[in-house]
């Protein structure tokens, strides 16, 4: 997995459930139209998959489902980071036996380790695993900032290959891209941020508005690695109101609700996520609506 590999629109799927289980259809089902409507890649088991909340055997069945669903058609990039070490490694094991393309590693949250404790945290996971690693570096959400000089170490390794940037400091992207070897993956960790992030030599993006609208999202993104940048603006400003309607509240609350509304799925979350507010659900609607993905008050 490469740069030119890991290119355009990713989403960050999330995990459907019914009555406490995970809905193994719903999610089959969900892969499959994503994989329809033009996504380039799937990422199960991160933020908006409700990662925390997964048992290891569910985690480890997400994985597989999404794996077996995808058939090849498009690479899997499976969420496997924790905060502690061992945990990360055994799970990345796991999704490399299943036929992950790639892992996903959110830097360790709660702890709050150093740079140099970044540094070998990762470098720990990339002598024990041989599938390609993606770093995740989302400080409002894991406390921790990892600073474009760790990130340009850790690119040296060999299996290494990229980082997911939710930092939404275009410095910061800039400095990653200028520090780190050649051909090193940037993408966005915000769909807010990801045109500029295209602008500054980004490859494209971990979406989370992809899951109610993968066939725009991944439209923009074509379109600027296309070349064609009017046509990537249009639609990155149309996509703008679907962006704010998906962090109404914290993710993935908005957009599970939003599939439901959409029909695609059961409305379940497990706690301490809960449903969403009735004024935010009204604002949901209304935009999904005025999108014409036909938001319904459910």
């Amino acid at each position: 997995m490469t740069a030119s590999t890991v290119t355009g629109t990713y989403t960050a799927l999330v995990t459907p459930f019914r009555d406490g289980a995970i809905d193994e259809a719903a999610l089959r089902q969900h892969v499959d139209h994503q994989i329809q409507n033009g996504i380039n890649g799937l990422v199960p088991c991160g933020t908006t998959g409700e990662s925390a909340t997964l048992n290891y055997d569910e985690h480890i069945r997400v994985i597989e489902l999404t794996v077996e669903a995808a058939a090849g058609r498009v690479p899997v990039m499976a969420g496997t980071g924790s905060n502690s070490t061992a945990e990360t490694i055994m799970l990345t094991r796991q999704a490399e036996k299943l036929g992950a393309s790639a892992a996903l590693l959110i830097t360790p949250y709660y702890n709050k380790p150093t740079q140099q404790g970044l540094y070998e945290h990762y470098k720990k996971v990339s002598e024990e695993v041989s599938i390609p690693l993606v770093l995740y570096n989302v400080p409002g959400r894991t406390g921790v900032n990892m600073l474009p000089e760790t990130v340009a170490r850790l690119s040296a390794l060999k299996n290494i290959v990229g980082v997911k940037e939710a930092t939404g400091d275009l410095k910061q992207v800039s400095e990653v891209m200028e520090f780190s070897k050649k051909g090193f993956i940037v993408l966005s960790g915000d769909d807010f941020t990801t045109l500029p992030m295209l602008a500054v030599g980004g490859h494209g993006v971990i979406s989370v508005t992809s899951n109610v609208a993968p066939k725009d999202v991944s439209a923009m993104v074509r379109a600027y690695l296309s070349g064609s940048y009017e046509e990537a603006m249009k639609l990155h400003y149309s996509l703008q109101p679907l962006h704010r309607a998906m962090f109404l509240e914290t993710n993935p609350s908005p957009v599970k609700t939003a599939l439901a509304m959409m029909g695609r799925m059961k409305e379940e979350f497990r706690l301490p996520l809960v449903r969403m507010s009735e004024a935010n659900r009204e604002k949901l609607s209304g935009v999904l609506a005025g999108y014409g993905l036909g938001g319904v008050k459910i």
